[in-house]
């Protein structure tokens, strides 16, 4: 059979390890260059007539090595996170961004369950102990797994898998994961919880989110106090998640029994009071390293790789947007708008969310808004779904954690604009139900919240809605707190129903907030209740 080509040159660089099943997969298509363990240098002189990049964990794919690539069309991470790829330098380029989530799900959930039972039973102190000629049974005294409360932070595709095993131990299944909803876990048999509630029952800590602004630290100093005295932490996730500084001093203190971690914020680790701490079990980051998972990883990448420069749609995206080119000019706005509208949600609701009812008004209703549609979930979940989120993925991922998308048309205009897409939530107690949006000279723009009308665009930053009365000295009071803590403000809408009734405010805002000035907000101004969410 005659192999497939892509039009020459065509070659691809493999700059890490990978599995020779998807090395001559890729040999099908293409000349194929191995070169792992290259500088930064030699990769960048290698990339200029590469169309297509192979990476692992250890190549930090930086901006000036995007830069170098000339005719790059795709980038792969043989593996799921892509925190060491500059995807937006990707994205600005026209680069598609792709990965193999799914070949290292059960590997990664393994190894958890081998770092857990490791810290339960001490078997690296035991196997130490051993190897150096001592017989100390009395001294690495285990503790039963059976009987305890197990918290998993993210029930993504590893944290479900790593839940499905631990249910044969007998044990408490709890989680946190605001994309969940209370159904879905149920049907895991996991218990759903906020996370600060999951941390205070739960005697083992499981981590399973990808590292992004949102996550990382999840872990923190008050997080860390708020667990059980005696309890374990494990982490086979991304370095980053949790502060390992706050971690040690509570291992230090005695507080918490022990830690196991594959991942650090720095790899390999060097900080010595990690490395000698006798409460903490370490791996090299070993989560997706068995002989299946890398098999399973090299071949997805490969396929994903060969799809995009054959032009055909792939599944694991990170970066590409599922409309088609000629479409781009009309709908690409309303793509625009859709997904800024479902990220402000994801930072508006307070709990995690069943349904969402997407309304389309005008024109746009009686075109195929599934690309819209896509984006509206992909904002709303691409800042805690453990799973890259791209517009080929989200409805998937939607319907995977039991999320209901609801589509409403509406072909007359409404609240005066030709086109307008709202967005309603069901989230129980939160700030807000509903937002809607028009995009208003291809921006867009946000202009209503709730039943207050606005008119905010949405270029970036960060946007601080505030709930409050309509009276005298309300806007003064808070603009003077914020230019007293050198707050730039750079736009602001108040909406309100009637004179000194209920309002919002929307204030568009130059820096964040820090805690302590958000603090004096809510008690030294009247207002009801305030969000502070970023673009």
């Amino acid at each position: 059979m005659k192999a497939k080509t892509i039009a020459a040159p065509s070659r691809i660089l493999v700059a890490d390890p990978i599995a020779p099943d998807g090395i001559r997969a890729l040999q099908e298509y293409g000349d194929v260059v191995v070169k792992p363990g290259a500088s930064a240098e030699d990769l960048n002189c290698l990339l200029s007539d590469c169309v297509a990049l192979i990476v692992r964990s250890q190549t930090r794919v930086t901006a000036s090595m995007i830069e170098a690539g000339k005719r790059l069309r795709v980038i792969g991470r043989a593996g799921i996170g892509t925190d060491n790829i500059d995807v937006e330098t990707a994205s600005r380029r026209g680069i598609v961004v792709v990965n193999a989530p799914t070949a290292v799900v059960v590997a990664a959930a393994e190894h958890t369950l081998a770092l857990i039972l490791s810290l339960f039973r001490r078997i690296p102190q035991a196997h130490q102990s051993v190897a150096e000629g001592r017989w100390e049974r009395g001294k690495f005294v285990g503790t039963e797994l059976r009987g305890k409360t197990v918290g998993i932070v993210g029930l993504g595709n590893i944290g479900v898998e790593v839940a499905r095993r631990l249910s044969a131990f007998d044990v408490r299944l709890v989680g946190s994961d605001p994309y969940v909803t209370a159904d879905y876990a149920s049907r895991l048999g996991v218990e759903l919880l906020p996370l600060d509630d999951l941390l205070e029952v739960a005697d083992l800590v499981s981590v399973h989110v990808p590292l992004t602004a949102s996550t990382r630290g999840l872990i923190g100093p008050a997080q860390l106090a708020r667990m059980k005295p005696g309890a374990r932490i494990v982490n086979c996730a991304r370095g980053g998640v949790i502060d390992e500084a706050a971690l040690i001093r509570v291992l230090d203190d005695g507080r918490l029994a022990g830690a196991a971690l594959d991942v650090f914020v720095e790899e390999p680790p060097t900080n010595p009071l990690l490395l000698g701490n006798r409460r903490v079990v370490l791996t090299p980051h070993l989560g997706a390293s068995t002989e299946e998972a890398q098999i399973a990883a090299s071949l997805e990448v490969a396929q994903q790789v060969i799809a995009v420069l054959e032009g055909r749609p792939v599944r694991y995206a990170v970066n590409a947007p599922a409309i088609l080119p000629e479409s781009l000019a009309a709908l690409g706005p309303y793509v625009t708008l859709g997904e800024k509208l479902g990220f402000l949600m994801a930072q508006l609701v307070d709990r995690p969310l069943s349904s969402v009812e997407i309304t389309y008004s005008g024109d746009i209703a009686q075109v195929d808004t599934t690309a819209v549609k896509s984006a509206v979930v992909k904002g709303l979940l691409q800042t805690a779904s453990p799973e890259h989120v791209n517009l080929v993925n989200a409805l998937l991922l939607a319907r995977s954690r039991g999320l209901q998308i609801v589509e409403v048309r509406c072909s007359n205009p409404q609240e005066n604009f030709a086109n307008l897409i709202s967005l309603r939530v069901n989230a129980g107690d939160g700030f807000v139900h509903e937002l809607a949006g028009a995009a208003i000279n291809r921006e867009a723009h946000l202009v209503r919240v709730d039943k207050y009308r606005v008119d905010v665009v949405l270029n970036g930053g960060y946007l601080f809605f505030v709930h409050h009365t309509d009276q005298p000295g309300v806007v003064g009071k808070i603009g003077t707190l914020l230019g007293a803590g050198d707050v730039n403000i750079s736009a602001m809408q108040v909406g309100r129903l009637e004179r000194r009734g209920e309002a919002m405010m929307v204030l568009a805002v130059d820096e964040p907030i820090e805690p302590d000035l958000y603090r004096r907000l809510l008690t030294d101004s009247p207002i009801k209740a305030a969000r502070l969410v970023k673009l």
